[in-house]
This record gives structure tokens, sequence and C-alpha cells, in this order.
């Protein structure tokens, strides 16, 4: 089933990609799902996306681990870590 969602991309991510947000058309189930697709592209998005990076994911709005399910019009946005200092 194909779902549309907007991903929204902030901090260094954004930076890498070169783009803030993009509404895309998708089959993935799962935040999960949605991020291997954003790393099959290849380029920045393989790069800061990358499993071997910390990347925190928010589905509308609220922090959500990759298992959260993605339903049509859903927003998504992933960012790195936040650090204090």
């Amino acid at each position: 089933m194909s779902r549309t969602v907007t991903v929204r991309y902030f901090a260094a991510i954004r930076e890498a990609v070169g783009q803030g947000s993009e509404r895309l058309a998708t089959q993935a189930a799962t935040l999960g799902a949605l991020r291997n697709e954003l790393i099959a592209r290849g380029g920045p998005w393989a790069h800061s996306l990358g499993r071997g990076r910390a990347v925190r994911m928010a589905l509308d709005q609220t922090l959500s681990d990759e298992s959260a399910a993605l339903a049509d019009g859903a927003e998504v946005a992933f960012f790195p870590p936040v650090t204090g200092g």
C-alpha cells in the first residue's frame, strides 16, 4: 500500500541532503522501512541516515522508534541527537 508522507530533515542531516523537507510516496509501513528506503537512495541520504549513524526520529511530532507505523499523510522528522553544553 502506497502512502504519501512529509519528511523533514533537521540540523546536519538537512545540510547533508540539501533540503529541509520533501513529500514522497512510499511503500514503507514503518519508520525503519522508510529510513531504509531513504538510505537506498545513496549519496547524502546513505551517509547521514546510514545504520552506523545516531539518528533520532519523530512521527507526527512525537519521538518514535523504528517500529512506529506510518499512515498516509504522516509527518516524519529525522535529526541528529541533541547535545548539551
